[in-house]
């Protein structure tokens, strides 16, 4: 755990504005999931903002289905999807409900409770890739669509809750293209990260995928 570590509980005024404000500000912040086991506590240092029907990007680019309802609100709850038939992402909704918008959660520090996800994620070679990458992350808090809708303001038997954490200083914010994301949606600058901090993933550009013959 970071020494002098503000554990203010983010309120739902803090989601409750435009993603392109909520996604740099929540670098640095600590995600806590509150399992069965003990607790675990991330500090953010990796996201990407997704602005909804205004971001071909997103999830909610074509309007609401299904799949992507808790996008559109209340802020402050987690929107969880399931991607490549195997991973799991977790994402925070945020902006005035019922205009989706939602702040990947791409990658993080363990804080506390590291011997708990190095059970979930192996394959890691050493804990600064615990949390490297958006699947990762979600693995090793144990997170899956059960916890999609979940209110993320702390509240008595939270599942997971946001502190205000240890923001890093402005010239420490970097910001990019988001990865993997193609069409027109591409070149969004709408990554953003801590800058050399070793839990952050490497950029990757979109791929398209080859239709079968």
């Amino acid at each position: 755990m970071i020494e002098g570590m503000d554990r203010t509980p983010l309120t739902r005024d803090f989601f409750d504005r435009p993603v392109l404000e909520v996604a740099p500000d929540l670098l640095g912040r600590t995600l806590v999931r509150a399992t069965p086991e003990g607790p675990i506590e991330l500090r953010l240092t990796e996201v990407e903002a997704y602005a909804g029907e205004i971001d071909p990007g997103s999830h909610a680019f074509r309007g609401r289905t299904a799949r992507n309802s808790v996008m559109f609100g209340p802020p402050g709850h987690a929107y969880v999807y399931f991607t490549y038939g195997m991973w799991h992402c977790l994402n925070l909704v945020c902006g005035p409900e019922g205009r989706a918008s939602g702040v990947l959660l791409r990658a993080g520090d363990i804080q506390v409770g590291a011997e708990l996800t190095r059970e979930r994620r192996n394959s890691a070679r050493n804990d600064k890739e615990l949390a490297k990458g958006p699947a990762r992350l979600a693995t090793a808090l144990g997170i899956d669509r059960a916890l999609n809708g979940t209110d993320a303001i702390a509240h008595p038997g939270a599942q997971l809750s946001v502190l205000h954490g240890t923001p890093p200083p402005d010239d420490q914010v970097r910001n990019g293209p988001r990865t993997g994301v193609g069409g027109d949606g591409a070149t969004h600058p709408w990554r953003f990260w801590i800058d050399g901090d070793p839990t952050v993933s490497p950029y990757r550009a979109h791929v398209p995928r080859r239709r079968a013959t």
